[in-house]
């Protein structure tokens, strides 16, 4: 039976959960940069699955990877040790610092960053956590406890105590907020759901320092920021800085589900048991993984994104447009803050056949796979100026 796509639209509201705002497209394939609907209709993704697909879509030697491993053995828990789970680790290790050598595996970024929390509590015997304003941590009651958005987090108070809230790139409020029982500083290095907002590197090095004074752990949540999306492996390398535990997810096996929290020196040998996870480490997600580090390296993406975002940025930048306040990202991770609400420019974008992020009720985040062609960014470009200048004509802005 062919289903139209009123039928697919209608089957799945009928069983979901109800928790997504969902878009009327029906995605049902993709290639590199671009996605296609059930109608046959080709965008040009600049959305990777919200960061996950830096390497695009259906890349081959990807598939064949996860085709020749689940041929093999799918599911391994770490009660065993594996090949698979071996080799990803010695490549995940050997794109990082010396020191970043201890690797927990797990299913999601939200995942690794609980685990981040667990292990800073554990290893300093501390409590409290200091995150920061318009951070984004995930959606799990401790990951959620270091989120800052209200809205995220309203609904399921009484959340994990011992967190608390100070604005982003300020050093002097942090340093105040810091006590005898702050056991950790969680951060983005650039804050995605928060705005497409970068910290500065003096910001980053005066807290590693007092971190450093203070026995506090510093945990960076790199899961969207990570593996090349704004022009360096990791975007700490921005900033000069080590972390003490560096939190993964997204890109991390190239669209498998998978998270990681990488330990340095400063986090304490972690007693067997007291932390765990069944999926964690699979082979199947290791053998994914195994095969984007090595993507990553064969095809330049990582010097790929800097370049491309460069020229991307620019070309944004150059947009004349009385809507726009201010564009800026790393990278191919890219936010335009807006004087009117992302919503119109959204739509506007995928009539035209671009798919695009928000950031909040006026920025709109961009975040297109490492592997996208210049003339693609070109076409997006061009249909975003487009669609700017027919809402200023209609008279669209909050200001």
């Amino acid at each position: 039976m062919i289903l139209t796509q009123i039928d697919l639209l209608t089957q799945e509201a009928q069983h979901t959960s109800g928790v997504y705002g969902k878009r009327n497209q029906v995605i049902v394939r993709g290639e590199g940069a671009h996605l296609w609907d059930d109608q046959g209709r080709r965008y040009i993704d600049l959305t990777a699955g919200i960061g996950v697909a830096n390497l695009g879509h259906a890349h081959p030697q990807l598939a064949a990877a996860l085709a020749e491993q689940a041929s093999a053995l799918i599911t391994c828990p770490e009660l065993f040790y594996n090949d698979r789970r071996a080799v990803f680790q010695e490549a995940l290790t050997g794109v990082l610092p010396d020191g970043l050598e201890r690797v927990f595996l797990c299913n999601s970024g939200t995942e690794a960053v609980e685990a981040a929390l667990k292990f800073a509590r554990l290893g300093t015997g501390r409590t409290g956590i200091v995150a920061a304003m318009r951070g984004f941590h995930g959606r799990t009651f401790g990951s959620l406890s270091a989120t800052y958005k209200k809205a995220y987090r309203e609904p399921f108070q009484p959340l994990v105590p011992g967190f608390s809230h100070v604005p982003f790139n300020n050093y002097d409020r942090l340093e105040a907020a810091l006590s005898e029982d702050t056991a950790a500083v969680v951060l983005e290095v650039v804050q995605g759901e928060g705005g497409v907002r970068p910290g500065s590197p003096d910001y980053f090095q005066a807290v590693r320092r007092v971190c450093d004074e203070r026995g506090i752990l510093l945990i960076l949540d790199e899961v969207q920021t990570g593996f090349g999306r704004t022009g360096r492996w990791f975007a700490f390398e921005h900033m000069g800085i080590v972390p003490d535990i560096l939190t993964l997810g997204k890109a991390i096996a190239g669209g498998v589900p998978m998270g990681a929290a990488v330990l340095g020196p400063r986090v304490r040998e972690l007693p067997v048991g007291v932390h765990g996870s069944t999926f964690g480490g699979n082979p199947l997600s290791c053998a994914a993984g195994i095969a984007a580090l090595d993507i990553y390296h064969s095809e330049g993406l990582v010097e790929r994104a800097s370049g491309l975002g460069a020229w991307f940025l620019e070309r944004l930048s150059g947009i004349n447009s009385p809507l726009i306040r201010e564009v800026r990202g790393l990278g191919l991770m890219i936010g335009m803050e807006l004087r009117c609400r992302t919503h119109p420019v959204v739509e506007g974008l995928t009539e035209r056949g671009v798919l695009a992020l928000i950031a909040g009720p006026t920025v709109l985040r961009m975040l297109p796979p490492l592997v996208i062609d210049r003339s693609d960014l070109e076409f997006a470009a061009q249909a975003l100026e487009d669609v700017l200048s027919a809402l200023a004509g209609d008279g669209t802005s909050d200001d």
